[in-house]
């Protein structure tokens, strides 16, 4: 075989191998290939780019805000273009102060603290943008066992209820006055604990009763410390009792923050809505590692039973000024205060329409 027939096989062999490559790269599939030019780096459509992180400090933990747990651990929030981090303040001036100070953009805690800051003749003052609870979500706790419960029984007893000017203090207060008991004379009202140092307190034996949350009451019973004997939520009624909030210039200079924010929760509050408390317990679970599985869907369907939740984000004026006679009665507030310099329901409107 000569020398140019040899060369012509080289060359068929090297115009056969470019082709068959040209062919493979021209069937690579679309979505191996994006906008950088990156090879190999196949994108989700479906997952959000460049998610904003909102810090909130929420006032303590509790499955009682199941609503925002499920729209954390379901993605809502990052549908929404949102990270969340989340922090626990351990009480409502706390969480207040952290807001006040842009350690975090927003708040969850008790209206009632915004009300506070307002009073105080702050310009920049904080506004509730979204509502979640709607009744008080305490539990009372008995250091004795009792088969007929009467609220009569705390007469001439301790009960560790929180700060004093909080929505739980207060609540109770309103509940003990409805069932015909003086909270000043007919019973002691220890508000010197802090809310997280409540539970041990009464479990040192430093009161007759005590005010807790779940999954804190469950445990609290769990351990043979107390008895759960009524709910101060389905005793008091509807009432605002936990609420997003966050300063004016941050609210008007993060609109799309806002909404998106406000969208999740409403995506939160319609899926506890319409799922059962044991669908709910898995979903918020990795919340609350040290509490079984079967007592987090009993504290859950408590809340259920008394209806605490919210269905849209929207806090109501007749509900809102119920809390604020709530707070006269208490002697915590003079008069009542404007409801549109506190509550801005504009993004919880859009996000139910939405």
């Amino acid at each position: 075989m000569n020398k140019k027939v040899i060369i012509g096989i080289i060359i068929t062999i090297v115009i056969l191998i470019l082709a068959i490559a040209v062919s493979i790269s021209g069937n690579e599939p679309v979505n191996n290939i994006v906008e950088n030019n990156t090879i190999g780096e196949v994108q989700n459509p479906e997952e959000p780019q460049n998610l904003r992180t909102i810090n909130v400090s929420e006032v303590t933990r509790s499955v009682f805000y199941s609503p925002q747990y499920v729209a954390i651990e379901k993605g809502f929030f990052k549908e929404n273009g949102i990270e969340i981090e989340l922090i626990t303040g351990q009480g409502a001036d706390a969480v207040m102060t952290s807001v006040l100070s842009n350690q975090v953009e927003i708040g969850f805690a008790g209206p009632e603290a915004s009300i506070y800051v307002y009073n105080e003749g702050k310009e920049d003052h904080t506004q509730v943008f979204a509502q979640l609870t709607k009744r008080d979500g305490s539990f009372l706790v008995s250091r004795n066992d009792t088969e007929e419960f009467s609220w009569q029984d705390l007469k001439g007893k301790t009960v560790i209820p929180g700060r004093k000017g909080g929505v739980p203090y207060m609540t109770l207060e309103y509940v003990l006055k409805k069932n015909g008991l003086d909270p000043q004379k007919d019973v002691v009202l220890d508000d010197s604990i802090k809310f997280d140092l409540m539970a041990g307190a009464f479990a040192a034996g430093n009161a007759d009763y005590v005010t807790l949350f779940e999954p804190t009451a469950s445990m609290t019973e769990l351990q043979g410390a107390g008895y759960v004997v009524a709910s101060v939520g389905e005793e008091s009624g509807e009432i605002p009792y936990t609420a997003y909030f966050a300063k004016q210039s941050f609210i008007k200079e993060n609109e799309d923050v806002i909404q998106g924010f406000t969208n999740a929760i409403y995506e939160g509050e319609q899926w506890v809505k319409n799922h059962t408390s044991r669908e709910i317990a898995e979903v918020v679970q990795n919340f609350f590692p040290d509490t079984d599985l079967d007592m987090l869907e009993a504290a859950i369907q408590s809340y259920k039973d008394i209806d605490a939740w919210n269905e849209t984000p929207i806090l109501e004026e007749d509900s809102f000024n119920r809390l604020q006679e709530v707070m006269i009665e208490a002697g915590e507030l003079s008069e009542k205060v404007p409801y549109s310099e506190i509550v801005n329901n504009t993004y919880a409107e859009k996000a139910i329409n939405k």
